[in-house]
């Protein structure tokens, strides 16, 4: 089902276990957006606009998240069966191969995508993925257990205990706000509390629970671009998966404006790098 206000197409579309939300915006090739960690379609709302008038902009509310409803609220998904909603999305919407943004987790989705569905992502510019079998064995291990401690305090003290420990893990800093002005408000409302809790609860288990083969990275037709954020502490592990992909696959970093959350918070300047990666490969 889909309806059309302004410059808007939104839709909802059943998959297993689940009925995903989406929204279209814009003319030219599809463009795919898959947000990081608790952000919905609403949160490219702004990068958007600064894109759609090169590309059709295609943005979800990931399974779990805001108006994307779950047949069981109780049960999560793997990162394949995220990567499966979006294989199903893209199936009903076009025939032809898409570019994609995956940033975190939507980077770590893109990589399933790119190996499980070859030839539906044509291009797919990866920043900062939250992949933690990209790293050596002990540096694996270290971070998974830091996503796993941090569920556990989720689960024992609730959200506020929790906001300071993902943003340390992932090289965010909220107490000094780099932005560019005039951007949308995103007030922590009730609903984007339930999808930090999601997130936390679910999604953590989804990347530590990850079984992604990650050489089969360096043999699917998908153009993989590894990016990150200028600003990103170079000993975070969301730093350390861009600079490993980078290795792996034997191409360059793009660098991108802001830190982990640059296209949230640069999204003008975060465009025009955007459009610069596409254009190179």
């Amino acid at each position: 089902m889909r309806t059309t206000t302004t410059d808007t197409t939104t839709g909802r579309l059943p998959v297993p276990g689940a009925t995903l939300y989406y929204e279209l915006r814009g003319t030219g090739p599809m463009l795919l957006i898959s947000q990081s960690g608790e952000g919905d379609a609403g949160r490219s709302t702004d990068l958007t606009d600064h894109l759609m008038s090169d590309y059709t902009v295609l943005s979800y509310d990931r399974r779990g998240l805001s108006r994307s409803t779950l047949d069981d609220p109780t049960r999560g998904a793997s990162m394949a069966e995220h990567a499966d909603d979006v294989h199903r999305l893209l199936a009903a919407l076009t025939d032809e191969p898409v570019l994609m943004l995956g940033c975190s987790l939507g980077a770590s989705i893109g990589f399933h995508l790119a190996v499980d569905h070859p030839g539906q992502i044509s291009t797919l510019i990866a920043h900062e993925p939250v992949t933690p079998r990209l790293l050596p064995a002990d540096q694996r291990a270290h971070h998974e257990q830091e996503l796993a401690h941090i569920q556990q305090i989720h689960r024992r003290d609730g959200l506020p205990a929790t906001l300071k420990m993902v943003a340390q893990v992932l090289g965010i800093d909220p107490a000094n706000p780099d932005a560019e002005p005039g951007l949308t408000p995103q007030p922590m409302t009730p609903q984007r509390v339930r999808n930090f809790d999601y997130f936390l609860q679910h999604d953590f288990t989804a990347v530590i629970d990850d079984t992604l083969d990650v050489a089969a990275l360096t043999t699917t037709p998908t153009r993989i671009v590894p990016a990150l954020g200028r600003t990103t502490p170079r000993t975070v592990f969301d730093n350390k998966c861009a600079f490993a992909l980078a290795d792996l696959l034997g191409t360059d970093l793009h660098h991108f404006p802001g830190g982990h959350n640059g296209n949230t918070t640069h999204p003008k300047a975060y465009a025009t790098a955007l459009r610069n990666a596409l254009s190179a490969v």
